[in-house]
C-alpha cells in the first residue's frame, strides 16, 4: 500500500497527540535502546528523541515515502525500511513503542507476544491503535464498498484489525509483570468541506481507493462522501465534529 506523508500530516497535531499521551505513561527514565515500530514520517519518533536524547533510537516503517519524510524531519535516529509482521530484533530493546501501526498488521494474538520477546527484562512494550471500527466513518466505508459495481474488487481489501481491550490484556499478561490498558475518545474538531473524508483518506480509506481507478474510484469516493457528510454534518461555524476512539497499552516485561 502506498502512503502519502503530506496527506497523513495534514492532521499532524491530532495524530501526534495520542503518541505523546502513550509516551507519558512509559516509566523508563534512561533507556539505552528504543525503537519506534511504524514510525511513519517521524512525528512520533521526534517525541521519543526529545524525551530520551541519549538513547540509541531507531524508526522502522514499510513505506519508502514515509521514511523519506522521516529522513527530512531532522530527528536523530536510524531509519529502517521493514515490515513489522516479519521484523526481528538482532538484540533486545529497553523500549518498543508503536503509535497507530499494529492495526495494519493483524494476528495480534501471535504478533504481540513475539514483539514483546524482543524487550529486555524490566523494559516496556507500548502501543496505541485506533479503536473505532464500528464508528460511521468505517462502517459506511464497508457498506459503500459492498454495494456498488466495485464490490468484487473490494471484497478482499485488507481492513484495519484490532481486538477488544480485554483480549489485549489476555494476550500480553502472560508475558508481562503488569499491563496498563485504557481507551480515550477524542472529539476531533475538523474544518472545511468533506472534513472526515480528508481525515480517513490519509489512513483507513487508502486500501479501498488504491484498489480502484478511473471512474470506479471516483464513483466510490462520491458515494462514500455523501453518506459520510450525512453522518457527520458540517456545523454552522464551518466545523465538523468527529469522535475518534483509541486504545492504549503499556506492558512491563
Amino acid at each position: 500500500m502506498v502512503w502519502n506523508p503530506q496527506t497523513y500530516l495534514a492532521f499532524a497535531d491530532e495524530r501526534t497527540r495520542p503518541a505523546g499521551e502513550l509516551l507519558a505513561r512509559i516509566p523508563d527514565e534512561h533507556p539505552a535502546r528504543v525503537i519506534d515500530l511504524g514510525c511513519g514520517p517521524g512525528n512520533s519518533t521526534a517525541l521519543l528523541a526529545h524525551r530520551w536524547p541519549r538513547a540509541h533510537l531507531e524508526g522502522l516503517d514499510s513505506s519508502p515515502q514515509m521514511l523519506e519524510q522521516a529522513h527530512k524531519s531532522g530527528v536523530t535516529a536510524h531509519w529502517i525500511e521493514g515490515d513489522v509482521a516479519a521484523w526481528r530484533a538482532h538484540e533486545p530493546y529497553d523500549v518498543i513503542y508503536s503509535n497507530a501501526t499494529y492495526q495494519w498488521v493483524g494476528d495480534h494474538e501471535h504478533l504481540l507476544p513475539r514483539l514483546m520477546g524482543f524487550v529486555k527484562s524490566g523494559g516496556t512494550f507500548a502501543f496505541q491503535v485506533p479503536h473505532n471500527m464500528d464508528a460511521p466513518s468505517h462502517a459506511l466505508m464497508r457498506e459503500v464498498a459492498a454495494q456498488g459495481p466495485w464490490a468484487g474488487k473490494l471484497a478482499n481489501v485488507r481492513e484495519i484489525a484490532v481486538l477488544k481491550a480485554e483480549a489485549y490484556y489476555d494476550v500480553m499478561r502472560p508475558h508481562a509483570l503488569g499491563v496498563d490498558i485504557w481507551e480515550t475518545e477524542y472529539l476531533q474538531v475538523l474544518h472545511g468541506e468533506d472534513a472526515v473524508y480528508h481525515w480517513v483518506s490519509g489512513t483507513g480509506l487508502r486500501p479501498f481507493v488504491q484498489a480502484l481507478d478511473g471512474a470506479e474510484r471516483e464513483g466510490f469516493i462520491a458515494a462514500y462522501k455523501a453518506k459520510l457528510n450525512a453522518a457527520y454534518p458540517m456545523r454552522a461555524d464551518g466545523t465538523t465534529l468527529f469522535p475518534f476512539k483509541r486504545l492504549f497499552a503499556v506492558a512491563r516485561k
